[in-house]
Formats: structure tokens, C-alpha cells, sequence
């Protein structure tokens, strides 16, 4: 298998519709061994028979906002295993009341959340997951989505806190790559989650896509999971620094299909 041997971490898993849930099912099959964080007792609660269904008892309650918390994640991750081959960060939030209004009235306060959660979040895992990483090298993959640079409705600020993840996954790829730690991230298109819930205007997003795509079809949550074992894989011993879309080719059009225009 791929990724016999291989250790991982998943943070990010709601329920069993989530990306990160596609992602460790995927790597699961292939071989590695996983560990889950979650955030919360309600959470916790969801994610253990999931961890379970891929034999995994290793949880960890995690905020990463709070660097308290953080840090004894990983000090429970590390008194537990010597190495760490590949961390999943799928984690994002923002006011899903200001997900709704006009761009322009994006609060400070919601604003500097946005990014501190779903941005620089990934900074702090990626420090902490280092010295678990530098001896024989690592992945870490993050979850982006085309708002970053496309204005999309009903998105606001989370299409500038996933710019700003793009462009921390570049700078990531730049200082890591030297301890052969590769950094990349997967932007999937609209998926019926927990999370795409929360955007207005969801469902016409999800409908507009699937039938306009190249491919006639949204992307999967195996597809988004084939693609996250082949970054762990050593097959792609070669790819860092990319934004790599799933969404079957939605990302090349300029305008709809004629047939629905």
C-alpha cells in the first residue's frame, strides 16, 4: 500500500461528509496510521466512531487559537509516536452572519478571526509538526477553495483568509523544503459539508458548478482523498508549494456552458 508505515495527523474532521474525513478514509486505506484533533466535546463525540472505523484511539482536543492548547497537542502527539510523516489541516472558520452581507461591512474583529483560524493557524501547526518532520522529511496539506482569487458570492472575507493560506502554503513550501518537507493544498470545488453549509447561496453554487464543469461534476470526497495519498505518497516526492484543484476543470472557464447560458 502507498502509505504503509506512514503516520499522520488529521485536524479538521465534523462528521463523515468532511473533506477531512474523505482525506483520512483515503489514507487509511492506503497504509497510514492516524491521529485525530478535534475542537470540543460535541465534535469529539461525532469523530470517535469515525477514528474508530479506521483503527484509530488516538484523539487530541485541540484550539487553534490558543497556543497553550496547541502545544500540548503535540506534546501528546510526540510522547506517543518519534516522527510525524504528514499532517491534513482542514480548518476554517469565520461569522457566518457576515458571510451573507456586503464585503465592505467585513468586521475588524470577525476579520482578524478569519485569518488568525483559518490562515495562521496553519503557521503554528506547521512550526509544532517541524521537529517531528526534520529528521526524514514530511507533508503538510491545507484545503483552499477557488474565492481566493475569484470573487465568489457570499464568501467576504473567508476568500481573503484562504488567499492568505495560498500564500502561506507558498512561503511554508519555501522555508521547509530544505528539511524535505513539502507543503501543498488542495482546492476542492463547492462539496455538500458542514462547513459549505454555512455559505449563502450553497446549493445554486454547488448546482452551477456541476453543471458547468468541464466534467459535468463537483468533486468527491474519494477524489479529493486520491489526491491527498499521492502528496503523502512518495509519488509526490517532487510537488510542493502548488494549489492543486479538484474540481472537475470549473477552475478553466470564463464564462457557463452554452447550453446554460
Amino acid at each position: 500500500m502507498q502509505l504503509a508505515g506512514k503516520r499522520g495527523l488529521v485536524m479538521g474532521v465534523a462528521n463523515e461528509r468532511s473533506i477531512a474525513w474523505g482525506i483520512a478514509k483515503a489514507c487509511a486505506e492506503a497504509g497510514a496510521e492516524l491521529a485525530f484533533t478535534y475542537q470540543g466535546e460535541a465534535f469529539g463525540s461525532r469523530l470517535a466512531p469515525l477514528a474508530a472505523s479506521v483503527g484509530s484511539d488516538f484523539m487530541v482536543d485541540v484550539d487553534v487559537s490558543d497556543d497553550a492548547s496547541l502545544d500540548a497537542a503535540f506534546d501528546q502527539l510526540a510522547a506517543r509516536w518519534d516522527r510525524l510523516d504528514f499532517v491534513v489541516h482542514a480548518i476554517a472558520y469565520s461569522d457566518k452572519n457576515e458571510l451573507t452581507g456586503r464585503f465592505i461591512n467585513t468586521s475588524r474583529a470577525n476579520f482578524k478571526n478569519s485569518l488568525d483560524i483559518s490562515a495562521y493557524s496553519f503557521i503554528e501547526v506547521a512550526r509544532r509538526a517541524h521537529p517531528m518532520m526534520v529528521e526524514n522529511g514530511g507533508t503538510l496539506i491545507t484545503l483552499t477553495y477557488q474565492g481566493s482569487n475569484r470573487v465568489t458570492p457570499f464568501y467576504n472575507v473567508m476568500g481573503v483568509a484562504k488567499a492568505a493560506l495560498e500564500a502561506t502554503t507558498r512561503y511554508l513550501a519555501n522555508d521547509l523544503g530544505p528539511d524535505g518537507i513539502r507543503v501543498n493544498a488542495i482546492s476542492p470545488g463547492p462539496m455538500k459539508t458542514l462547513a459549505g453549509a454555512a455559505i449563502g447561496g450553497a446549493r445554486k453554487t454547488y448546482k452551477h458548478t456541476d453543471t458547468n464543469a468541464p466534467l459535468r461534476s463537483n468533486a468527491t470526497l474519494e477524489a479529493v482523498g486520491g489526491t491527498a495519498v499521492y502528496l503523502v505518497s512518495d509519488a509526490g516526492a517532487c510537488t510542493t508549494g502548488e494549489i492543486i484543484r479538484v474540481d472537475g476543470g470549473y477552475h478553466v472557464l470564463g464564462m457557463p456552458q452554452p447550453e446554460n447560458i
